[in-house]
């Protein structure tokens, strides 16, 4: 009887590390974040989009222009927007004051490279508004530019870095290209 208690008391203790969005009876739930304290919180994400050549042919300097307007800058509105709902896209994520979000947009081999910073002082952490702003940007772009072809892909979306809080993340290499 005590073996498997134990077994019950170690499985339950790597599923509460694993799957923090689980109450005991397993259903879903918000983290309570009420007993933590706000702390400097910054995150970094990628988003990597990839276009033909039919779309390249309408890069004009740093920008790539549609008939529906300047599509990088249009991106980055639209990623700063949807990482400050970030809470209305994800389940049980909390709402966050942003304090800072930052989008950059370089083409550089025919693909589109979208990074993004997103900063908060919170109880929380800051990632899933880095990840949405690259999501966000992402599509927007492959939306302005479907009209020329459909020959797009959002190839790769990541977390690049994560501080504050308990846990720091650092992707291994920061852009594949």
């Amino acid at each position: 009887m005590l073996r498997k208690r134990y077994r019950f008391i170690v499985k339950e203790r790597v599923m509460k590390k694993m799957l923090s969005h689980v109450d005991q009876r397993k259903k879903p739930t918000m983290v309570d974040v009420s007993d933590k304290k706000s702390t400097a919180r910054l995150a970094r994400a990628q988003a990597v989009v990839k276009l033909g050549k039919t779309v390249l042919q309408h890069l004009k300097g740093k920008e790539l222009v549609t008939q529906k307007g300047p599509v990088f800058q249009t991106a980055i509105i639209a990623g700063v927007m949807a990482a400050k709902k970030t809470h209305e896209w994800i389940p049980f994520c909390h709402a966050l004051a942003l304090e800072h979000c930052n989008i950059t947009i370089a083409v550089k081999g025919g693909r589109v490279i979208i990074d993004t910073e997103a900063r908060v002082t919170a109880k929380t952490g800051v990632e899933m508004e880095a990840l949405v702003a690259a999501s966000a940007a992402a599509v927007t772009i492959y939306d302005m530019c479907k009209a020329l072809s459909h020959k797009i892909e959002i190839e790769n979306i990541r977390l690049l870095e994560k501080q504050g809080g308990k846990n720091r993340y650092l992707a291994k290499s920061r852009s594949k290209f």
